[in-house]
C-alpha cells in the first residue's frame, strides 16, 4: 500500500512507543501477556488517536483552499480539542458542534477537554440535544460562515472518513514494522470502537498486509451489529480508496456492547477499575469514555479465557486523558490517613 500518495501535514514524525506492561499483565493473573501500543503520546495539545487522521483530513482541507474547519462531537470530545489544537497550529478558526448525548451533561465551566476549547481558543462551540443529525448541524455553521466569506471544510465526527482512516492504515503498518524490530509475535489486537475511523483503518492495515493478526474492537456507544456494520463499511471503503483489491470479511470484524453500561461517556465499575489498575501498575494514564471502557473489555475478555493461554495480547491506547479531569469525584478515593 502506497499512502505516500495522499497528501498529509506530518504532524506523527516518529512511531509511538510500543511497551509490554509486566505489571499490569502480572496484577491481570489471567494467563496473558499485554503490550500496549501508546497513541496517547502522539503530538497535539494532550495527544491522543484524532492526531493521525487529523494529519490526513487538514492535508485535504488545506489543499481545498480552506481557512476555517467545522468538527462535531460529544462534550468532553478528545476528537474535537485536537481538532481544534491542529486548527490553531495551522493558523485556522475553528468551530465545534457539541451533541449533548446525555441530557444537561454540557457545562461551559466543565473542566478537561470543555476547558481546553476555551484555552485553545475555539471560535464558537454550538450545542446541540443528543441525537441530533450533526452532520446538518455542522452544515447550518458552515453556511453561516460562507455568507461572512469564510472557507470551511466539514471534519465528521472523530474524523472517521476513508481520509481519516489513513491514519490508522498506517498505524497498522507502523505496528507490524515495530513488531519486527522488536521480535514480538502479537497474538490478538485491541481497540476502542467509537466512531469506527480507528477501528476500521487499523483492519483495513492488518488485512491489507496480510498479517493474519485478528483485531477486537469495544464498542463505546452502538450496538453491536450497528457498530460492525458501520466499521466493515468504513475499513472497505478505505481499501478501495487506497487501491487495494482484498475486502475484509464480514467475520474480521468483531465489536462487543458489553462495556458501554448505561450509556456512553458515563462511568461503569469495571471502566473505573481498568483506569485504576493501569496506573497504579504501570503509570499510565486512559481516559473514561474510549481507552477506560476498552481496556475493561481487554480485561473481562481475558479473564473469560476469550485469548489463548499465554496469548500476546496489544492493546490499542488512544489517549483522551484530559477528561478524567471532567470525572474527579468518580474517581477520588477516600482520603488516605498521614
Amino acid at each position: 500500500m502506497n499512502l505516500a500518495r495522499f497528501p498529509r501535514r506530518g504532524y506523527v514524525t516518529t512511531p509511538t512507543p510500543l511497551e509490554f506492561l509486566p505489571n499490569f499483565s502480572k496484577a491481570l493473573n489471567a494467563g496473558i501477556n499485554v503490550y500496549i501500543k501508546r497513541d496517547d503520546l502522539l503530538p497535539g495539545a494532550a495527544g491522543g488517536n484524532k492526531t493521525r487522521k487529523l494529519d490526513f483530513c487538514i492535508a485535504d482541507a488545506l489543499r481545498q483552499g480552506a481557512d476555517t474547519i467545522i468538527t462535531c462531537g460529544a462534550v468532553q470530545s478528545n476528537h474535537c480539542r485536537l481538532t481544534l489544537a491542529w486548527a490553531v497550529k495551522e493558523g485556522m478558526d475553528c468551530h465545534l458542534v457539541l451533541e449533548e448525548r446525555v441530557k444537561n451533561s454540557y457545562s461551559p465551566t466543565a473542566s478537561g477537554n470543555n476547558f481546553l476549547f476555551q484555552l485553545l481558543g475555539v471560535k464558537s462551540v454550538t450545542v446541540v440535544a443528543g441525537g441530533s443529525d450533526m452532520p446538518a448541524e455542522m452544515e447550518k455553521v458552515a453556511a453561516a460562515l460562507r455568507a461572512q466569506g469564510k472557507k470551511p471544510y466539514i471534519i465528521p465526527g472523530g474524523a472517521s472518513n476513508r481520509i481519516g482512516a489513513l491514519g490508522y492504515v498506517s498505524c497498522a503498518e507502523e505496528t507490524l514494522r515495530q513488531l519486527f524490530d522488536l521480535g514480538i509475535a502479537i497474538d490478538h489486537m485491541v481497540v476502542p470502537s467509537g466512531s469506527a475511523g480507528t477501528h476500521a483503518g487499523i483492519i483495513a492495515g492488518m488485512i491489507g498486509n496480510n498479517a493474519g493478526i485478528p483485531v477486537t474492537g469495544i464498542g463505546v456507544n452502538r450496538k453491536k451489529d450497528v457498530q460492525q456494520a458501520a466499521v466493515l463499511k468504513l475499513a472497505n471503503e478505505t481499501l478501495d480508496f487506497i487501491g487495494v483489491t482484498a475486502q475484509v470479511p464480514a467475520e474480521a470484524v468483531i465489536a462487543f456492547d458489553d462495556y458501554v453500561g448505561p450509556g456512553y461517556s458515563l462511568p461503569t465499575p469495571a471502566m473505573i477499575e481498568a483506569v485504576k489498575l493501569l496506573a497504579r501498575t504501570e503509570s499510565i494514564l486512559l481516559d473514561p469514555v474510549y481507552s477506560g471502557k476498552a481496556m475493561s473489555g481487554l480485561i473481562d475478555l481475558a479473564r473469560k479465557g476469550y485469548f489463548p493461554n499465554n496469548a500476546n495480547v496489544l492493546f490499542l491506547h488512544t489517549g483522551g486523558s484530559p477528561a478524567l479531569y471532567a470525572y474527579l469525584d468518580t474517581f477520588r478515593d477516600a482520603p488516605v490517613a498521614g
